[in-house]
């Protein structure tokens, strides 16, 4: 299965002001993504149709935002960071 991945342009600036070594597991997350795009929580009420992934980048929680179309095989990164405002942050 092809899954043609896109980056939003948030999400792109918050991947450019990475380290090498926390971009590595930003990959590693979305390769885990890729494979099941079910993995994340589906969130409910304003955030109905987003889901979240939450992995560990440099010992540190991180979560992940993403919508998949499941008809057209498309994941859209949305944004990326800790849990403090994350949520209230998305909904912008």
């Amino acid at each position: 299965m092809n899954i043609m991945i896109v980056q939003t342009q948030t999400f792109a600036r918050q991947i450019k002001k990475l380290h090498k070594n926390q971009k590595l597991d930003v990959d590693k997350a979305i390769y885990a993504i890729a494979i099941n795009p079910h993995l994340g929580d589906k969130k409910k009420g304003d955030l109905d149709d987003i889901y979240v992934y939450k992995f560990f980048m440099s010992n540190q929680l991180t979560l992940l935002a993403y919508y998949f179309f499941e008809n057209q095989l498309q994941l859209h990164l949305l944004t990326l960071g800790s849990h403090e405002n994350f949520y209230r942050d998305l909904k912008r």
